[in-house]
């Protein structure tokens, strides 16, 4: 998946599609899958970019898969993800204006999947903060698999999806610590690790995940990174705009960002002085040093534009065609559940 950071708005659709999805399940309530966060900012869990994870290299920093090893990390708590609140919404409709505000039961909550939304960085006029959509990054180099002393984890070689298989886990969770990018829940109630699963069965049925096909700023791109005409292929391999997300952690993620453009600072009276709002120092510690060769292609490709050339690059950015975002997953999912019916009612 690639995902288009210029052009996420922070409306939190493609959370709730995934939420009504695939977490709806008791000892569930708490966990999103799919997280819009503001950046720069603590993010969920809280503070996770701190937490740890990923591979370390013994023996002199010899490479290669075979000579890491997994570094363990903070297992995050529930009250570090957020805990699911509660509210006494009749109470509050029922009672006259203002008198009871919605507020969450049981005490005072100390953070959220979104506590920080929209406050970013910075000083007046030159504040700045942009978006930043997560989900698990399928990675090329799962560190949560070699964590996982039961089998539970494994990575499908048709197409790469991790996956946890929930009757051999134990609960250990020893993945969560593992995983660096901290997008692995704990089921308290079933005894369980549970993560995104890349809408795995819609993919098997040539539909898109729920998280791209409910966007409405067309953020997300999905398909097959050895697809040499498909746009994951085209946005990470070919124009290389599209980055992985801290690729220090050595796990090589398959989960890519499109950087945002920044506008610029203004001085004393108000005045562009041509500088860059959004630190590229920032944009490094996220998506490494090849950040600036990508915002350098993009505003380069813009500048085509401008002056009445075209552009390949901008024309599938912008998206256009919308299924033309999903590579090879263009099915619609009612048209799968229409053969199905079909085949029931044929069978029947």
């Amino acid at each position: 998946m690639v995902m288009d950071l210029n052009k996420c708005i922070g409306c939190h659709t493609c959370s709730i599609a995934c939420k009504r999805l695939w977490t709806r399940r008791e000892g569930m309530e708490a966990m999103w899958w799919n997280t819009v966060n503001t950046a720069p900012g603590e993010g969920t869990p809280r503070g996770w970019e701190g937490m740890g994870g990923g591979w370390e290299r013994p023996g002199g920093g010899r490479e290669g898969r075979d000579a890491a090893q997994p570094r363990p990390g903070h297992l995050p708590t529930l009250r570090e993800f957020g805990e699911a609140w509660s509210f006494d919404h009749a109470a509050s409709f029922a009672a006259p204006a203002r008198a009871v505000p919605v507020e969450p039961q049981g005490g005072d909550p100390a953070w959220g999947p979104n506590w920080d939304e929209d406050v970013g960085a910075g000083e007046y006029p030159n504040a700045y903060y942009f978006y930043l959509p997560r989900i698990c990054n399928h990675c090329t180099h799962p560190a949560c698999l070699e964590a996982c002393p039961r089998q539970a984890i494994a990575k499908r070689a048709e197409d790469g999806i991790v996956l946890i298989d929930e009757d051999r886990c134990r609960g250990y969770r020893f993945c969560a610590e593992a995983c660096p990018y901290k997008k692995i829940y704990f089921n308290a109630v079933a005894g369980v690790s549970q993560k995104c699963i890349f809408c795995l069965p819609r993919l098997e049925q040539g539909v898109a995940n729920a998280c791209a096909r409910q966007c409405p700023g067309r953020v997300r791109f999905v398909g097959y990174l050895d697809d040499p005409e498909g746009p994951i292929h085209r946005l990470v391999t070919h124009w290389k705009v599209a980055l992985p997300l801290h690729p220090e952690y050595g796990t090589q993620p398959n989960v890519f960002y499109v950087p945002p453009l920044s506008p610029p600072r203004l001085d004393a009276a108000g005045n562009p002085t041509g500088e860059p709002r959004i630190p590229p120092a920032y944009l490094e510690s996220l998506f490494g040093p090849e950040v600036h060769a990508a915002l350098r292609t993009l505003e380069g490709e813009m500048a085509r534009r401008r002056k009445g050339e075209t552009s390949e690059l901008l024309d599938v950015l912008i998206s256009r065609r919308w299924l033309d975002l999903f590579g090879p997953f263009t099915r619609h999912p009612r048209e799968v559940e229409r053969v199905r019916s079909e085949t029931r009612e044929a069978r029947t």
